[in-house]
């Protein structure tokens, strides 16, 4: 049974003004970024800043109309949305146009829609629909797995385009899976993932491999207490790798000190197995396996980092993690970005004074590296406002949905905080140097459509469930 309630009374305004005012501090950025002398009306549509204008009005009525809707409907209907999204992706591998080489878009009428950025909002829906029905406990493998299908799915065609950026930001919904009961084992282990990534990237096998074999052994030793039985395990990783060298030596297979110490951990991590059945220290034998995992995926790293990635994104990291230096090549954007962010000093140069705009040394300076204008012409004081208004709306998203009587509603205001703090950390930390320029656009501010209405979307219907939470009687 409902109560009647009244829509209008019931908003949470507060977001809705933090959204406006992002939005609008966004195309005042855009303005500056393509404005000159030849083009000075806000209202002239064959400019950036003309159709963001009308993409922004428009975003309104995205919003009107979310509002409006009924909240079952958003719950009814998720799978449906989410089928949906999946078939635009499958659609778009075969219709849709490139750009940058990326088939990521749809040509419709001279409007062009990315299919990637409505399917982060299917998702959500799909996955709070999924946590929220019977029985569903993520500490079972059976409803993890489940959940991870719905996030992957999407992950799975969308780097089929090939679109790295916008596969990364599905990353977020991690958070959401910890939020409602994720293992925090699996949850620790998906950042040790993320950093062996980078130090697969960083340094060379036989290092990696070692100190990884290092830390183990210390870490049965403190465990266990069982010296002799770690002195056992170190002995038997460098007997097999001492082995497989000679063998290796005779035979003439050129396997490397690296993939035979991989070997010695295969042989240790057994022997650790056998040492489990006898004295019953399962944490030893799970560190053992997981130390085996880990070198195991560091050599799939390099296998992908470079057999798979393109040059372009191998430089990209490379140039973020200090392994090389390209300013006049694939680290241009980046330097450009710090440079035009560095001269905006503390108060910045002025408004459509910015001579890193106005020349247009940033390229993508309207979409990926907008906050580029924002720290040249407002400076320091403008930047860290535009960056508080940010954190001041994720905050309010976190409050609103932890604030949710239900668990639908509860996952998806999740699932909306967890993505759109991935993309405001992304964005602003790729044109600081903290992150790989991966192009992603920065939340309600970035030149384009079918972001800022995807992003409107998802906010308004969290704020549309969010208005009837005290509806239903307890």
């Amino acid at each position: 049974m409902k109560r009647s309630i009244n829509i209008v009374s019931n908003l949470d305004w507060f977001s809705v003004a933090l959204w406006l005012t992002i939005s609008v501090i966004g195309w005042i950025n855009i303005y500056a970024t393509g404005y000159d002398d030849r083009h000075t009306g806000i209202m002239d549509y064959s400019q950036q800043y003309g159709k963001q204008l009308i993409w922004l009005l428009a975003s309104v009525v995205v919003a009107a109309v979310v509002i409006l809707t009924d909240s079952r409907f958003y719950h009814l209907f998720s799978y449906a949305i989410y089928g949906g999204a999946l078939f635009s992706l499958v659609l778009v591998l075969i219709f849709g146009k490139e750009v940058n080489s990326s088939q990521s878009w749809f040509e419709i009428g001279g409007i062009s829609l990315q299919p990637a950025e409505f399917a982060k909002v299917a998702t959500a829906l799909a996955l709070a629909r999924y946590i929220d029905g019977r029985n569903i406990n993520l500490t079972s493998t059976a409803s993890l797995l489940k959940s991870l299908a719905i996030v992957l799915l999407p992950v799975a065609l969308i780097l089929l385009q090939p679109d790295l950026g916008s596969a990364v930001v599905y990353a977020a919904f991690v958070f959401v899976l910890y939020r409602e009961g994720l293992n925090p084992f699996i949850f620790l282990s998906g950042i040790v993932v993320v950093v062996l990534f980078f130090v697969a990237v960083i340094f060379e096998e036989l290092y990696s491999t070692m100190v990884i074999m290092a830390v183990a052994m210390v870490g049965v030793a403190l465990m266990s207490r069982r010296y002799m039985m770690t002195l056992t395990l170190a002995v038997a990783i460098a007997g097999v790798a001492a082995a497989t060298l000679l063998l290796d030596r005779a035979a003439g297979f050129n396997i490397g000190a690296d993939r035979a110490l991989m070997a010695g951990a295969v042989a240790a991590t057994l022997l650790m197995v056998w040492y489990n059945f006898r004295f019953r220290i399962r944490r030893c034998m799970v560190l053992l396996l997981f130390m085996t995992a880990s070198i195991f995926y560091i050599y799939t790293v390099d296998y992908v980092f470079h057999e798979v990635l393109r040059p372009h994104q191998r430089e990209r990291i490379n140039i973020v993690l200090g392994v090389e230096s390209d300013p006049l090549g694939a680290g241009y954007n980046l330097h450009q970005s710090m440079i035009s962010i560095g001269s905006g000093g503390l108060t910045g140069k002025g408004f459509l004074q910015g001579t890193q705009t106005k020349f247009r040394f940033v390229p993508e300076q309207s979409t990926d590296f907008i906050f580029c204008t924002v720290g040249e012409e407002w400076g320091f004081l403008g930047s860290a406002a535009v960056i508080v208004l940010y954190l001041v709306l994720l905050m309010r998203i976190q409050y609103v949905a932890e604030r949710q009587r239900s668990v639908f509603s509860r996952v998806y205001g999740y699932s909306l905080f967890s993505v759109l703090f991935l993309h405001f950390f992304i964005n602003i930390g790729m044109t600081v140097g903290l992150v790989p320029v991966i192009g992603i656009p920065l939340p309600f501010f970035s030149y384009g459509g079918s972001a800022l209405w995807a992003f409107t979307a998802m906010l308004f219907i969290l704020l549309r469930l969010d208005s009837e939470r005290r509806s239903r009687l307890l």
